[in-house]
């Protein structure tokens, strides 16, 4: 493809994301690319990064066309716009790809032009804007990011506007993680080990890891090491009873059966059907065989039958997604206040009917990739006040007899992790324990 033709295309696609500003970017990208065939890999990267800039800096954008009183600009006004203010671009240089030869986007228009001009030599980041744009952030999760990092918030900020790694977790069912690491460096992909996680692996850059040998034969999961810590928190041991009460596609469910060594029990439950039939089959590929799947629908007599039957717990709840907006930078923009208010009371219901599954002197792990207290410490705290027979069990008391080698690396009473602190994903994690009868 040529550069104009590419350009066109990552506009194509950024207006396929605009045009459904409730459904993943990503989701939408890989029917983008099937319905495109024709576009190859180096020429599907390039696309890819175009459009992705432009969604990272989506609020941004949006104040700069806004003091032009331009309310919902195009996606062609928007890469545009991008190109000159995030990537320096001259006019005339966005003028000879939007030139409407072949495979090129259309000419700019005297308003488009217009506008455009009026961006040409402004930095993208301006003194007198308002916090939010300044800082890549969304109004309505402000009020939470600062009480949760205060005079921090800016190096939180940024760390969230930077291109994740590639985390990987070695499945120790399978092989140790220096083995998984030799494996995936003979296939020509470089990682080094994660600093928390004992099974994490890390990549620096996007490789296609899934066609690997490694990945296809279940040596490696794809999760970002703050998930694999939640895992780890967990505890589950050999033998144990474990509910993974919000399995998804399983990627905890696969951490917790190599914590148990394939011995004991492990039910993976979730609402929705097509992810549990993922679920199966990542399972399968993993060599797990402590598991099954329950689909948990309404009537659901099952949670009654398990009253009190778990050592284990896991809840991780469904969650506004915060801690990964370097990984989703769409979310910033797809998530708004009363979505935070609609999941707080849907976490509050499910951490009430999880907690019925905890046998006394059992323990309940309530994680979120959310880094708002709304959603972390809050919801605790609502918690044990509607539950006082279960309490706390430290962070600090914990980490120690997980990873006796490392510090703690999180201070308080819960795991809290950041992309500037940890660089990991922003996860949050609360072990709680059912008294003993």
């Amino acid at each position: 493809m040529t550069p104009a033709a590419r350009l066109a295309a990552a506009i194509d696609l950024l207006a396929a994301v605009e045009a459904s500003p409730r459904r993943p970017a990503d989701a939408i990208a890989n029917d983008f690319f099937r319905n495109r065939r024709y576009i190859g890999g180096s020429d599907r990267r390039n696309v890819s990064d175009r459009a992705w800039g432009a969604i990272r800096q989506r609020l941004r954008l949006s104040w700069h066309f806004g003091e032009f009183g331009i309310t919902a600009p195009s996606a062609r006004l928007l890469l545009a716009g991008h190109l000159i203010l995030a990537e320096g671009w001259t006019l005339e240089g966005v003028e000879q790809n939007y030139s409407g030869e072949r495979f090129a986007a259309s000419p700019l228009s005297v308003e488009e032009r217009g506008v455009l001009e009026k961006l040409v030599g402004r930095p993208l980041v301006l003194p007198r804007m308002p916090d939010g744009p300044r800082l890549n952030l969304p109004e309505w999760a402000m009020p939470g990011l600062i009480r949760r990092f205060g005079d921090g918030l800016a190096a939180e900020a940024a760390a969230m506007e930077q291109p994740a790694p590639l985390d990987l977790r070695a499945n120790l069912l399978k092989g140790s993680r220096e083995a998984v690491l030799a494996a995936l460096v003979a296939e020509g992909i470089p990682a080094t080990l994660t600093p928390l996680s004992p099974w994490g692996l890390r990549i620096a850059d996007r490789r296609p890891v899934s066609g690997t040998k490694t990945f296809l034969e279940g040596l490696v999961e794809i999760q970002d090491e703050g998930s694999q810590l939640v895992a780890l928190l967990t505890d589950a041991q050999p033998g144990m009873r474990v509910a993974d009460y919000c399995a998804g596609a399983a990627g905890k469910t696969l951490a917790l059966a190599a914590t148990m060594g394939n011995r004991g029990h492990i039910v993976a439950c979730d609402t929705s059907a097509s992810r549990l039939e993922g679920a199966v089959k990542r399972l399968r590929r993993g060599g797990v065989h402590n598991s099954e799947c329950h689909l948990l629908t309404s009537g659901d007599k099952w949670r009654k039958r398990s009253s009190r039957k778990f050592d284990r717990v896991l809840v991780d709840a469904p969650c506004t997604g915060t801690g990964t907006w370097r990984r989703n930078p769409d979310a910033r923009i797809r998530t708004n206040a009363r979505d935070l208010a609609e999941l707080v009371a849907k976490q509050a219901m499910i951490l009430d009917d999880a907690s019925e599954l905890v046998r006394p002197g059992g323990r309940l792990v309530y994680a979120t990739c959310s880094l708002l207290p709304e959603e972390d410490e809050m919801q605790m705290a609502g918690f044990l006040e509607r539950h006082p027979d279960f309490t706390p069990v430290p962070f600090a008391a914990l980490w120690p007899a997980l990873r006796p080698d490392i510090a703690a690396p999180c201070p308080g009473p819960y795991m809290a992790l950041s992309p500037h602190s940890h660089g990991t994903d922003g996860f949050f994690a609360a072990v709680l324990q059912r008294q003993p009868s």
